[in-house]
């Protein structure tokens, strides 16, 4: 999906630079192609081969330098990208581009570029909050220029504040976001439900599974980057929170249930994810259950199904969407499902299916409604996400 998609990286001077090495070995295994343009001061910090290695592009150094003709170099690149990110921004190109100036490789390329244009400010805090800082990045702006605002924290320079470069994933998530030009969920409110519930049984065991999460982040980044005011109901802690998403965190499938519920009359689109447990401990004991001789059975009550409550209060206008996983009889257990719980649409798959289901990066599902089935093949997750919502939500025009 993004073989044909060609990303510069420009890199100006900053420790932050061996971050950017993940970025470009992951948007490289994605399949973009990435040209990496690197400042003089950029290289005291990272070697151009490390570059070179990572991205299997020659990488850009210097107006010139004898390997190649720059004219051609700096006006094709500029002509092919569909991208340039400058990550990490110091304050010096930041002025540079903001008016015009190139006088190297980098700013040159980027001044010639009429691709999108992603700016990652890192520095140290006074120098961000400064007022020509400041100018100068509102100044990009107004030009068009995305600004992707530093993380706050611990800074090399010793001091605590704004100026930390965001993490590699953070940052290809907002590339992702800029790629996405198909905004037709704008103004359309979405609730997306993620990973596991946990069942205490004490305080020291529960009963969950095996739900990771990663589909329903990924369906819930797809509908923000298309437009959508998202929330994310999600009963996992290991994935960081998603930005400019509104994040609901959950434990057990009634405290899900419940913000669910609660939301619904708000929503356009809902789409169920999570793995929530059907049974659940008829009584939470106090302290700890210690072992003993013999077996021991745990009593269980069902928990309420959420999908099917949510069908039987469906408004007019609404889109339902469910998940099924199986392990046999896929597709017709899925159509029992979407009738008894009158969804619009259920996502399936199969866990015995190689690159499919929990923990995986991938997924293989089958989209089905009343009228029909898609199956969509081997994906990332988040391009399973956006093959979901660009069939289920064009058509419904919601």
């Amino acid at each position: 999906m993004n073989e044909n998609k060609c990303i510069i990286v420009g890199i100006t001077g900053g420790i932050a630079v061996y971050k950017i090495c993940y970025l470009v070995s992951s948007l490289k295994k994605q399949g973009y192609d990435v040209h990496v343009l690197m400042s003089k001061e950029a290289q005291e910090f990272v070697t151009p081969l490390t570059f070179q290695t990572l991205s299997n592009n020659k990488v850009i150094t210097d107006m010139f330098t004898i390997d190649y003709t720059p004219d051609v170099h700096h006006i094709s690149l500029a002509k092919k990208a569909d991208l340039f990110v400058i990550a990490p921004a110091t304050a010096n190109v930041i002025a540079k581009v903001a008016n015009g100036i190139a006088d190297d490789m980098l700013t040159t390329t980027f001044l010639a570029s009429n691709c999108e244009k992603l700016i990652v400010p890192a520095m140290n805090t006074q120098m961000l909050m400064n007022p020509v800082t400041q100018d100068n990045i509102q100044k990009c702006k107004n030009y068009g220029m995305h600004i992707f605002e530093s993380n706050s924290g611990y800074l090399a320079c010793g001091d605590v504040g704004k100026g930390r470069l965001p993490e590699p994933d953070e940052i290809e998530d907002k590339i992702k976001e800029v790629f996405e030009e198909d905004k037709f969920l704008e103004g359309k409110h979405i609730l997306v439900t993620a990973g596991p519930t946990s069942e205490a049984i004490d305080p020291v065991r529960m009963i969950t599974n095996h739900s990771t999460g990663k589909m329903g982040y990924a369906l819930a980044r797809a509908a923000r980057n298309m437009g959508a005011h998202v929330t994310l109901v999600s009963g996992t802690k290991q994935i960081e929170d998603i930005r400019d998403v509104e994040m609901v965190h959950v434990t057990s499938a009634k405290d899900m249930a419940e913000a669910v519920l609660s939301r619904q009359n708000d929503m356009d689109c809902m789409i169920l994810a999570a793995a929530v447990a059907d049974y659940t401990p008829v009584s939470v004991a106090d302290n700890k259950i210690h072992k003993s001789e013999g077996e021991m059975s745990i009593p269980l009550k069902r928990t309420q199904d959420i999908l099917k409550t949510l069908g039987e209060n469906k408004k007019d206008g609404q889109v339902l969407i469910g998940f099924s996983m199986e392990t046999e009889n896929m597709v017709e257990r899925t159509k029992e499902k979407l009738v008894k719980k009158n969804c619009d649409y259920i996502v399936a798959n199969n866990l015995k299916e190689k690159g499919a289901g929990f923990g995986t990066d991938t997924n293989i599902v089958t989209l089905i409604s009343k009228d029909y089935e898609k199956e969509f093949g081997i994906l990332s997750k988040y391009d399973t996400a956006v093959k979901i919502l660009k069939t289920c939500l064009k058509e419904k025009k919601a």
